[in-house]
């Protein structure tokens, strides 16, 4: 079976547009894969009427389906955890739920894990059609990324892939909060695709993924994957040091020689700034590691599921193969 795991966040409008097009990939899938298919739908603590629109569509839509409800806005990859978790398949395929990214990539995804050659595939953006400030801030952040946490990455950043049921079991195992989830799928390693495709323009409102939520995924990114922070200080510390052995030097040998009759209260301030800065960002870099490292002893399930439903679909379906999970088998209990 094939899995495709949407998080869905303020996408009420593209319910109607979601279930015509996962109807298509669907028929495609299974008339050319041969692949029983399945979609968890994974509402997010949305405040539209999202999760409403899909428990009333999803009962005529030609697929079979899975329903879950957050029980409030755990965040993007949170909601992608709790569908891999609850996903049937042997393979599976993540894609958000505005479809910027095309559909048919579940396609390309689902042929490519098939031929046994990769156990990832993740899809790399060859260009996008968004806004200038979107595609600005959105390069600014991978790059940065590339640049501080994995070259790995592709320029353009990584928001769908797919695997096999190994890997994502490998995924799920590692349970560390306020991480990257695309850094944990290229940590993971095994054998990795890549699948080209250029990213559309929204079709509807404004995307919840702010200037606010890059930034605070990319310090989750660092602080997870990184210790350059700590590096940075250390050599700041080092250079610190230096400069104020230096200083004190050179005040001592100006005094010495009658240069300095009353001492530099601007150098002291000065010294005292720097230093008090410098200590400052110190404790809050450190703070940063051992606060996330304490988020991770609570052992706080990711996310609390509320509601979940299963759907086996109006239309003809392939059936199950042995070794493969009915559904329904997902437990709403972390």
């Amino acid at each position: 079976m094939y899995s495709v795991v949407i998080p869905v966040y303020r996408n009420a409008e593209f319910i109607p547009l979601l279930i015509k097009e996962f109807s298509r990939i669907s028929t495609i899938v299974q008339e050319r894969l041969g692949l029983p298919i399945e979609f968890v739908f994974v509402v997010d603590g949305s405040p539209d009427n999202s999760y409403e629109l899909l428990e009333e569509a999803l009962p005529e839509a030609p697929f079979s389906s899975q329903l879950i409800m957050h029980a409030r806005n755990f965040g993007s990859f949170a909601a992608i955890r709790t569908g891999l978790k609850a996903a049937s398949g042997d393979y599976i395929g993540t894609i958000a739920a505005d479809l910027q990214e095309p559909p048919d990539l579940l396609l390309q995804f689902a042929e490519a894990l098939q031929t046994g050659a990769y156990d990832i595939v993740i899809g790399v953006r060859e260009g996008r059609d968004d806004p200038f400030l979107s595609r600005a801030s959105a390069n600014l952040f991978w790059a940065v990324y590339r640049k501080l946490i994995n070259r790995e990455i592709p320029k353009r950043g990584v928001d769908v892939f797919a695997c096999n049921r190994r890997v994502r079991d490998e995924l799920l195992q590692l349970q560390e909060a306020h991480s990257s989830l695309v850094g944990l799928v290229f940590w993971l390693g095994f054998r990795r695709g890549e699948i080209p495709y250029r990213r559309t323009a929204r079709a509807y409102g404004r995307s919840a993924w702010t200037l606010r939520k890059k930034f605070n995924y990319l310090l989750d990114s660092v602080f997870a994957f990184t210790d350059l922070p700590i590096r940075i200080l250390t050599l700041l510390g080092l250079l610190g040091t230096l400069f104020a052995v230096l200083f004190g030097i050179s005040i001592a040998i100006m005094r010495l020689v009658g240069n300095i009759d009353v001492p530099g209260y601007a150098a002291t301030i000065a010294v005292i700034a720097f230093f008090g800065a410098l200590n400052t960002l110190g404790i809050g870099l450190i703070g940063s590691y051992t606060w996330r490292a304490y988020e991770n002893t609570k052992n706080r399930p990711f996310a609390i599921v509320q509601r979940a439903r299963s759907f086996r679909g109006a239309g003809p379906q392939l059936a199950i193969g042995a070794g493969q999970t009915p559904l329904g088998s997902y437990r709403a209990s972390p």
